[in-house]
């Protein structure tokens, strides 16, 4: 079930460097909800802390809340592992295990939640994530070859049928077409729109026309100044922060005066 993510007051820390200031914003279900701004504004930071990975940086945190069905994604009896469970990332450079066949990677992350499952039953899942991922009828007749093999697009898709294979409900993806040609990348897209009908799927591009084409809802992320914090500055309807947007911030990064 795709799930809905409410973030209030998220204050986002490198040790005692304040990264991201007090996000408040709610990420729908079955909708893609882009992340843009300049670099160093704090997208992907804010992305990382969705699921937990920025505090395996050592001396990182964050305060506030991110709250997913009810639950502090952050509170004291929650598991992180569990989180990144629900919670599946996709990154920028296809990262492939590169030892492992194309099968065993899609596999991974099952094996890794110590879920005993029958030959059978696994085989099944592959190929439903496989199939997810638009890579089955590419990939069918050479399952047990390494899956650093294949092409950037057809490893990034890889990805994210390893991501989708342990069922999460969200799907975060940073920048995931950034190392991609643009073949590759409109088959991103059009996997991203295809799996929204399942997931809750937020994603960081640099990329305006593509937050244009798949989003439903944009953040722009900025910040005043050098070793200032990044803020969310405006979200709105993608139509709505391309057309005519509240900021004159968000205006002058789209029309590209600046950033």
């Amino acid at each position: 079930m795709a799930k809905r993510i409410d973030v209030s007051d998220l204050d986002i820390y490198y040790g005692s460097f304040l990264a991201v200031q007090s996000v408040n914003v709610s990420i729908e279900p079955r909708s893609i909800t882009a992340l843009i701004g300049p670099s160093g504004c704090g997208k992907s930071t804010f992305l990382r802390s969705l699921n937990r990975m920025h505090e395996v940086i050592p001396g990182a945190r964050v305060e506030g809340k991110v709250v997913m069905d009810g639950q502090d994604l952050y509170g004291s009896d929650v598991d992180p592992v569990d989180v990144r469970r629900q919670i599946g990332m996709v990154f920028q450079r296809p990262n492939p295990f590169p030892t492992m066949s194309i099968y065993d990677n899609v596999a991974a992350g099952l094996r890794l939640n110590a879920k005993k499952m029958r030959k059978s039953d696994l085989d099944d899942l592959v190929e439903r994530s496989l199939r997810g991922a638009n890579l089955w009828n590419e990939v069918k007749d050479r399952l047990n070859r390494p899956g650093s093999g294949l092409s950037g697009g057809q490893q990034q898709r890889l990805c994210i049928a390893r991501a989708i294979a342990v069922e999460p409900d969200v799907l975060l993806m940073d920048e995931p077409c950034s190392a991609l040609d643009p073949i590759s990348t409109l088959a991103i897209e059009d996997l991203m729109t295809e799996l929204k009908e399942r997931f809750t799927i937020v994603i960081v591009t640099h990329n305006m026309q593509q937050a244009a084409r798949v989003s439903e809802s944009t953040g722009f992320f900025n910040l005043s100044g050098v070793g200032q914090p990044g803020r969310l500055i405006e979200f709105n309807p993608t139509e709505k922060i391309f057309s005519s947007p509240d900021e004159k911030a968000t205006e002058d990064y789209i029309s590209g005066r600046f950033g």
